[in-house]
């Protein structure tokens, strides 16, 4: 909702599911409001390297976007982003300070107290092993406050979302979804079916 150039970029770390996903949800989004949007991708392959950030952030206006997303540690990508007057995200933590004009929000990763909960667990003998996958419904995940720049048409839409996604009626990740060659889930497994192996 915030892009002009219907061009938006993502720097990301490492190739990895969870940043692949980041991408992914990223781009369906965007895609969800401006279904000819596109995302140009930089991966650096480390999670915290500033001149490397800042580099790929240089990448990613030069190629015409005017809005990123960002999956490393520094607000270097941020601070290129001001120097360039263009938007972007913060990662795991409010970088506003770093970007008084770019900064649109950034997600907030919030495990403190969940640390907390589990030391106090090991401590008093009571730990477990536990597989967990919480999100903003768990209040580990949050969002910074918004740039004055954010119109209120983008903040009602973005709390819409953040309300579906604490209730489980809305999710980024719904078909029809189509790899890079154009075919979607249902002809890649018809393909596959009809394949002889010897």
């Amino acid at each position: 909702m915030m892009s002009k150039t219907g061009t938006i970029g993502f720097l990301g770390s490492f190739k990895i599911p969870e940043v692949v996903m980041g991408v992914n949800a990223f781009t369906l989004a965007a895609q969800a409001i401006n279904p000819k949007i596109t995302t140009k991708l930089v991966m650096i392959d480390t999670w915290f390297d500033p001149a490397k950030e800042a580099a790929a952030a240089e990448t990613l206006a030069n190629l015409g976007c005017d809005v990123v997303a960002q999956h490393v540690d520094s607000p270097a990508v941020l601070q290129v982003c001001e120097k360039r007057k263009i938007y972007g995200f913060g990662y795991g933590a409010d970088m506003s300070r770093f970007a008084p004009h770019a900064h649109l929000t950034a997600s907030l990763d919030l495990w403190g107290p969940y640390y907390i909960e589990r030391a106090k667990a090991m401590l008093d003998g009571s730990w477990k092993s536990d597989n967990i996958w919480w999100g903003l419904k768990e209040g580990l995940l949050d969002i910074a406050p918004y740039n004055k720049a954010v119109p209120e048409n983008v903040r009602a839409a973005t709390e819409k979302i953040i309300a579906g996604t604490k209730a489980g009626t809305y999710e980024v990740f719904t078909g029809p979804i189509a790899d890079q060659t154009g075919k979607s889930a249902s002809q890649r497994a018809s393909a596959w079916k009809t394949r002889t192996f010897w």
